[in-house]
């Protein structure tokens, strides 16, 4: 739970991507099939989750550590 806690942005980023991917597939996609990404919805989400999850992990501030 602690982790889940932690990681909260990261875990709302992953799923706000996912779920923008699978948008993205639904409405926009790739009618002839021949696309990498938008041609599955599995592809598309999982594309969304990484692209979001990256996003969201530049926003987290670590602690500096001073000596």
């Amino acid at each position: 739970m602690k982790y889940i806690l932690k990681h909260k942005l990261v875990i709302a980023g992953i799923l706000t991507g996912a779920l923008a991917g699978y948008l993205y597939y639904h409405f926009v996609g790739c009618s002839s099939g021949t696309c990498a990404i938008t041609s599955k919805p599995l592809n598309s989400s999982v594309y969304g989750a990484v692209m979001g999850g990256l996003l969201a992990s530049m926003f987290i501030k670590e602690k500096s550590k001073t000596i």
